[in-house]
């Protein structure tokens, strides 16, 4: 057997709670071996970040570690001095936070973002710690990796720059890296490379990791082990294979169960359109080329209109470009058979009530000092006037849709899980009463058992209100039970759109083809397959479609 890199023994945590200190992770032990990965598995708020930070000796603030040992390779850090863990943090053990958004500095260049852990350790002097952040970033298939690195966190796609978190968290060459949840905001086919990178250093470095997820299928390809937390408690614990194939706990196997998302769908009226698209072309500001071009598509009336592609595909701009955020260079945009103003600014306060937007980051998209009853009363107030008891009451009807308690009001978004805040930006959006709804991977956030609920509410709301979706994902698991039509976009352009039942039907266009086959299944081996296959020519690679 290897030897024991990590051991954490009996740990409790405790989290401020309006001034009651409330336990959050509960005599939780874990042992990792050298070279082994291990799968922190449970809904949000299960505390498996917080446990999983533990094992750097850290905790957010308003944590506190009450008692338990964490020994990393042979060194206590409970109770050790804060100069000795920061010297450990990002040298012997570094971490991959869920949203690379929020973690970067938005002032500094990726490269020398990437550079300053290996600097500032003794690693290495800038020159090589450049030269090795070129080398990772290669290796984790970003574009240009000689020239990405100069450019700032806003300048990439948030899929791109979750890979640069992951190249950076690699420059020390930690002996264990501590992913939270690193595909969370990755399209399928990048999800690919990324648990392929993670997998090739852990085998080819002797790295050890801790891989904190809420989706069951991508931790069965890169886990030999698997912790199944719930309420701060351990539900259940084996190896991988075994775990998967045969639960012994009644919530393991409903987590499994929710993995094949439902497909009831509703009838709805088929001529009617809510939004027309016509012949958009769009660019940023001083760039030389369009990132949209020529892009045409219809949202009927109290559907869903599903838009799928990897990272950097357009998806995210052309929402941009609906919301007025980004006027068009040419083209249309029209809402219930009215042209809208290209820009925000010429919109009036109906136009913008009828088309809301929820952010794909809840972590950029709340503000942090204000609690979550103004955050949810703002739009209340602002389009529908209400004000007073009226805007208290409807405030506790939207909190209690997506089932989080009342007393959640008095509570600022550093307080919640990530699953909670997303569920108050949804919250946001409803709170206007909106006839179209753009959803930037609303459940990417969300653990599978939350996820489904967030559906099923939309579903619902759909059902009752004719509301429309215009939901932009790439989890084609959400896309077959959420969506009536399917627009697959790729480097700008749409590539085909179409019912969903005739766009999943085989044969496939090759980058659809890749996009279905690069969703994770819930077999262990179904990622060393998959590379095979694609190395025998048996299915589309993203070089073979570019």
């Amino acid at each position: 057997m290897s030897e024991i890199l990590l051991s954490m023994k009996d740990l409790v945590i405790e989290a401020e709670v309006d001034g009651v200190w409330m336990p959050i992770v509960k005599s939780l032990s874990m042992s990792l071996r050298k070279g082994e990965i291990i799968g922190l598995i449970g809904e949000s708020g299960a505390g498996k970040s917080t446990f999983g930070l533990a094992a750097m000796g850290y905790t957010k603030p308003g944590c506190r570690i009450v008692s338990g040992s964490i020994s990393l390779d042979g060194e206590e850090l409970v109770g050790a001095r804060t100069s000795r863990l920061r010297q450990i943090r990002g040298d012997t053990v570094a971490y991959v936070a869920q949203s690379a958004a929020a973690s970067f500095n938005p002032a500094h260049r990726l490269i020398h973002q990437f550079s300053e852990a290996p600097v500032q350790h003794g690693k290495m002097r800038q020159e090589e710690a450049e030269r090795r952040g070129v080398d990772l970033y290669g290796q984790l298939d970003l574009p240009e990796p000689d020239k990405i690195g100069r450019r700032f966190p806003h300048q990439v796609s948030g899929g791109q720059l979750q890979r640069a978190m992951t190249a950076m968290a690699m420059g020390c060459d930690p002996r264990l890296i501590i992913f939270d949840e690193p595909t969370t905001a990755l399209d399928v086919t990048t999800q690919i490379e990324v648990l392929s990178t993670i997998k090739e250093a852990v085998r080819a470095r002797g790295v050890s990791a801790i891989y904190i997820t809420h989706d069951l299928a991508v931790v069965a390809q890169v886990a030999d082990r698997i912790m199944v937390l719930r309420h701060g408690d351990l539900v259940e614990e084996g190896d991988a294979r075994t775990l998967l194939d045969r639960p012994q706990e009644e919530y393991t196997r409903k987590l499994l169960a929710v993995r094949s998302l439902r497909e009831d769908k509703k009838q709805a009226t088929e001529n009617a359109h809510v939004l027309e698209i016509k012949n958009i072309f769009a660019r940023y500001p001083r760039a030389d080329q369009d990132v949209l071009t020529d892009i045409s598509l219809e949202v009927p009336k109290g559907k869903t209109v599903a838009v799928v592609g990897e990272s950097g595909s357009g998806k995210s701009t052309l929402a941009r470009v609906i919301t007025g955020l980004l006027p068009p260079q040419s083209g249309a945009i029209e809402f219930e058979n009215q042209e809208l103003p290209k820009m925000l600014a010429g919109r009036d306060k109906e136009q913008l009530r009828a088309i809301q937007m929820i952010y794909q980051m809840p972590d950029v998209a709340l503000n942090p000092r204000q609690k979550v009853a103004e955050i949810i009363g703002r739009p209340l107030e602002f389009y529908l006037g209400l004000k007073g008891a009226s805007k208290r009451a409807r405030v506790g009807e939207l909190l209690e849709q997506i089932e989080l308690p009342a007393d959640f009001g008095d509570r600022l978004p550093g307080q919640l899980s990530g699953g909670e805040k997303q569920r108050v930006c949804i919250a946001r959006a409803l709170a206007a009463n909106p006839e179209l709804i753009i959803c930037d991977e609303v459940t990417s956030a969300l653990d599978q058992l939350v996820a489904e609920g967030i559906l099923e509410l939309l579903q619902n709301l759909q059902n009752n209100l004719n509301v429309s979706y215009l939901f932009i994902t790439h989890d084609l698991a959400t896309v077959k039970a959420i969506a009536d039509n399917i627009v697959v976009m790729y480097q700008g352009k749409i590539v085909e759109q179409g019912k969903k039942e005739d766009i999943l039907r085989p044969p496939h266009k090759d980058y659809t083809e890749l996009l279905l086959s690069s969703v994770p299944e819930m077999d262990p081996d179904w990622l060393d397959d998959l590379i095979q296959k694609r190395k025998r020519g048996e299915l589309p690679t993203i070089d073979s479609i570019s």
